[in-house]
């Protein structure tokens, strides 16, 4: 048995009254999903705590198993997941240029996304790269567009706060140490200097050619660069170590590359196209055909919560049904081998409307294959899944369900292994009658 775990990223939702007061996932018409629905065990699912907003990256990890506090944050792992070398020591922290006005000296972030062709943002980056400060080395690397991970080698911590105030009309933010790491030199250290090195890139910037140049063409200039979610090496156990499976990540997205290295898993990673039915119709195809080589196959899109960025509604539905068509397409290959278990949900929640980036709201969740206790949940979406029989599940129970769904769960108390892991049967040291103790 393994199993088939999907990820439709973003895909909870609020309602609308544009959509009949109705979510984008319920308004959608879904014949597959439901279809799925039909023959499966529902329920509801929020990663850590019902009504908290989490990014992708930290929903994935607890999704996975892990404690919040052994995250190494998405800098490092979006920084590994395009192949940058990193020590364990360097800080890698996400950083875009933008554009920025200033009044009195205070810097209000003005356009998140200014459009550049590739030569004026590789003018404009070795401008600013690299810099030496105070025996910290700094150095932007881009990664795509105008977004790139600033690497910081030396004495320094990732223990600093964001510069990117992330909405537009708001001001930067000054780099400073959390306040359980004031007393950390190396955290202290690290927001001086970063905090210098902006200042440094805005002298740099406002004033270079290039933006010069588009100024005089009536374009926004990028003349600040701004940083967040810094992140360092973490010591983990590797998913095999911890659950006893062999895993695979077929994922578009640097984050869900570097996450999934990070973790442990074999990573393949995938391109998206205009069509992310087909796309997940072919993510699909492939994990399928994996089976035998891997136990769990992480199988992600990033459609919905794109979908829901751009903050229409309808449009997510738009794309929701045409997931649930690439569904469809491989509706015969998830259902023929009820050996495997398959399991269908999101991340977290997106909302289609201001002012959030990500909502609290729980996600709906579905499990089919043997032995999976079936209900009369017909429709897949968050508010028919509720009344399902497997009820509200937290992200820290998934490994333990899947544990379960697959006959691998060990029963409580039983110590095949000193490490006393969570899966049966454990990696045993055969008793060996001609050894004397």
């Amino acid at each position: 048995m393994g199993c088939v775990f999907v990820i439709l990223d973003g895909l909870g939702d609020r309602a609308y009254e544009c959509l009949g007061g109705k979510t984008p996932l319920q308004a959608a018409r879904t014949p597959w999903l439901d279809r799925l629905a039909s023959i499966a065990g529902n329920g509801m699912m929020h990663a850590t705590a019902n009504g908290q907003a989490l990014t992708s990256e930290n929903a994935h990890f607890a999704l996975f198993g892990y404690d919040a506090r052994a995250f190494p944050g998405r800098g490092y792992l979006e920084a590994i997941g395009a192949g940058i070398p990193l020590d364990t020591q360097d800080v890698a922290i996400l950083a875009r240029l933008v554009y920025a006005s200033c009044q009195g000296g205070l810097l209000t972030l003005e356009r998140n996304w200014p459009k550049a062709d590739t030569a004026e943002i590789a003018k404009l980056i070795g401008s600013i790269s690299p810099f030496e400060c105070e025996g910290v080395n700094i150095e932007y690397i881009k990664t795509s567009g105008t977004s790139g991970v600033l690497v910081m080698r030396g004495p320094v911590s990732r223990f600093i706060t964001d510069s990117n105030p992330l909405t537009e009309g708001s001001r930067l933010i000054e780099p400073q140490p959390w306040e359980i790491e004031k007393g950390n030199p190396a955290s202290v250290l690290g927001a001086r200097v970063l905090g210098k090195y902006l200042r440094w890139c805005y002298q740099r910037l406002e004033n270079h050619p290039v933006n010069t140049a588009r100024q005089q063409q009536g374009e926004i200039p990028l003349n600040m660069l701004v940083t967040n979610r810094a992140g360092q090496y973490a010591k983990i156990d590797p998913f095999e170590v911890k659950w006893g499976l062999k895993a695979l990540s077929i994922s578009s997205g640097l984050i869900y590359h570097g996450l999934c290295r990070f973790v442990g898993f074999d990573v393949l990673p995938v391109a998206d196209s205009s069509s992310p039915g087909d796309d997940l119709a072919g993510r699909l195809e492939t994990a399928l055909s994996s089976h035998g080589k891997y136990d769990f196959i992480h199988v992600h899109t990033k459609a919905p919560d794109v979908a829901a960025h751009t903050k229409n509604p309808l449009e997510k539905k738009r794309v929701i049904e045409e997931l649930d068509r690439g569904i469809g397409q491989a509706f015969n290959l998830l259902t023929a081998n009820r050996d495997h278990l398959i399991v269908i949900t999101a991340d977290h929640s997106t909302p289609s409307s201001e002012p959030l980036i990500h909502s609290g709201e729980p996600v709906p969740f579905m499990a089919f294959g043997r032995g999976v206790r079936q209900d009369n949940v017909c429709r897949f979406n968050e508010v028919d899944c509720a009344g399902g029989a497997l009820g509200f599940i937290r992200g820290e129970d998934l490994m333990y369900f899947v544990l379960n769904g697959l006959d691998r769960i060990k029963l409580s108390g039983l110590m095949d292994t000193p490490c006393g892991q969570p899966y049966w049967p454990g990696k045993r040291q055969n008793f060996n009658i001609n050894i004397d103790p």
